[in-house]
């Protein structure tokens, strides 16, 4: 037990050192601070800007920051889709795949544009090299510097800065921050024996005679970028369970750091943007206590394994269902909290093979969608609850809210209240749709509690755009109920992407354009251990309590289901 829990504390040791560090260094790139590496980076920036007509002086409103992401992410989805149909025709397809399904196809097109990266397919035998590495994989940077983007215009605007302008804030983030970072990241991957190679599958004899085809591919550096900008999309259908995208401690190691990197430090990043560290510092810790006691929970429940089985074995042994050995119950844990708290999606054992308590902290991590969030956006969320937490201890002390000494009123309330109650309607509505069928309800492989869990896992998952599953589902062509999965969860990948994305860049519009308040006697202060505090509190009873319903009757029935004797 002690040895697995030490490995857990030592994986996330190095997050406290990364936080300041990159923070620092992305609130630099963000406020166009002179750096030594501006020879290097500008050049090539200005030929981008100078290529697509794009001037990069023009600062952007809330509508025009939003219609510049709605263009240029719909010009991506119709790129990328024609690829993954005509990949039969394409090269670097080794193998001879034709394309998908058309509904496979445009679910996994505005999967990856929406960085959730759900995937209803296993890519070795279903994707192209060129369809993973031109199309797929150029979506996981597109996608990540797009959340990353809306997190800066969204502090900005809490700021009382303009929100600066789309095309700037993406071209930056993808050559500053996520392509030299995934770089590094790869070369450590390639180190650890991830493959990089477009050589064909090849075919082995194994010890009992028989003959094993052995896919390959260009994996490392797509498996950096899949863990930095937190996409989650495997190259294999195995994810990161398999040995060529995670095959040994070191690899998971540097995984699970380059999860969790960018999202803690945009947090310091705020700090630095709003001259306040000590606030990021406070909302830091708030939010890692959440984390721990996340991983404490989920870690427990799989060292004190299954009782049934348990039983039957007359010992108590930690639950290793579908977990590989060399990870074992503690980094398999500590990865399904990560992968979820994060919304990268990733997984390096089956999910839904977790005792009830790690289904319940993955669920709850989906649900809530700041611990730590997706890139940008998760940040973006995590300021909402402030927001509406300064506004309910306004109204309790009978002060004017106000926040960074802006004051918040009616139309901050309602954009707010858009961000929070737009995912539990594109999770609990499908889910009550597909339960209530007979024809969807076909495709769940259980039919009692876990079912349910199965059900509102794919859902929470495409609304909060992470992309893990509970899997059990018949969500791959052909099956019959493939077609209700595709598009069913593309329309909850939507709504919980671009829905949020406008309420968010119209909700900084509006902070940028008020005039601070001067503090006085009387004034709320946001940085203190009290406020931190109430912070924790709303997000528990706004966030969770809206889906402790689905909960009781998932996770939670399933845990006294099994401690039933007998």
């Amino acid at each position: 037990m002690w040895q697995g829990l030490l490995q857990i504390a030592l994986t996330l040791l190095p997050i406290g050192i990364i936080t300041p560090i990159l923070g620092k260094y992305m609130a630099g790139v963000f406020r166009s601070t002179p750096s030594r590496l501006d020879p290097v980076y500008s050049p090539l920036e200005r030929g981008i800007y100078r290529f697509s007509q794009i001037d990069s002086s023009q600062m952007m409103t809330g509508w025009q920051y939003a219609r510049a992401i709605f263009v240029s992410n719909l010009v991506m989805a119709i790129l990328v889709l024609i690829i993954l149909m005509t990949q039969a025709g394409l090269p670097f397809n080794s193998t001879g795949l034709s394309a998908p399904t058309w509904d496979t196809a445009l679910h996994t097109t505005i999967s990856f544009l929406t960085n959730t990266d759900q995937q209803h397919y296993a890519g070795e035998t279903t994707l192209s090299y060129a369809s993973q590495v031109f199309g797929l994989g150029f979506l996981m940077f597109t996608s990540a510097a797009t959340g990353l983007s809306v997190g800066i215009a969204f502090i900005r605007g809490l700021t009382g800065k303009p929100l600066g302008n789309f095309y700037v804030d993406l071209v930056r983030s993808i050559t500053r921050i996520l392509l030299p970072l995934s770089i590094l990241l790869a070369v450590l991957l390639l180190i650890a024996g991830v493959p990089e190679t477009l050589s064909p599958p090849v075919t082995v004899t194994t010890l009992e005679g028989a003959k094993q085809v052995i896919a390959l591919g260009p994996i490392a550096h797509f498996e950096s970028i899949k863990q930095l900008g937190e996409n989650g999309g495997g190259f294999f259908g195995a994810n990161s369970a398999h040995p060529f995208e995670n095959p040994n401690g070191f690899a998971n190691l540097v995984a699970t750091i380059a999860m969790l990197s960018i999202p803690t430090a945009l947090i310091h990043t705020y700090g630095i943007f709003a001259n306040n560290t000590r606030q990021s510092w406070l909302i830091f810790g708030m939010v890692f206590t959440i984390f721990i006691i996340s991983i404490a929970i989920a870690a427990m429940g799989e060292y004190q394994g299954n009782p049934i089985v348990n039983a039957q074995l007359g010992s108590s042994q930690p639950n290793l269902e579908g977990k590989e050995v060399r990870f074992g119950w503690a980094q398999t844990a500590l990865w399904a909290v990560v992968t979820t708290g994060t919304m990268c999606g990733a997984v390096n054992g089956m999910l839904d093979s977790l005792m009830p308590a790690g289904g319940l902290v993955t669920l709850f991590n989906l649900f809530l969608q700041i611990v730590w969030g997706g890139q940008g956006t998760g940040t973006a969320y995590l300021f909402v609850y402030l927001i509406l937490a300064v506004f309910l201890t306004g109204l309790m002390v009978g002060r004017t809210p106000e926040f960074l000494g802006r004051k918040i009123e009616k139309p901050e309330i309602i954009l707010a209240s858009v961000v929070l109650l737009v995912h539990p309607i594109a999770v609990l509505i499908p889910s009550a749709i597909t339960l209530a069928l007979p024809d969807t309800l076909s495709g769940i492989s259980n039919s009692g509690f876990h079912g349910i869990s199965q059900v509102v896992y794919e859902y929470a998952s495409a609304s909060a755009n992470n992309g893990s599953g509970f899997e059990g589902l018949a969500d791959s062509a052909p099956a019959p109920t493939s077609l209700w999965w595709n598009l069913s969860a593309s329309v909850s990948i939507l709504i919980g992407r671009y829905v949020p994305i406008l309420a968010l860049l119209l909700l900084a519009d509006g902070m940028s354009r008020k005039q601070p308040v001067p503090m006085t006697a009387g004034t709320l202060r946001t940085d203190t251990v009290l406020f931190t505090s109430v912070t924790a509190g709303v997000i528990l009873v706004l966030g969770a309590l809206s889906f402790f319903p689905v909960l009781a009757l998932g996770p939670i029935a399933e845990a006294f289901q099994l401690a039933k004797p007998g």
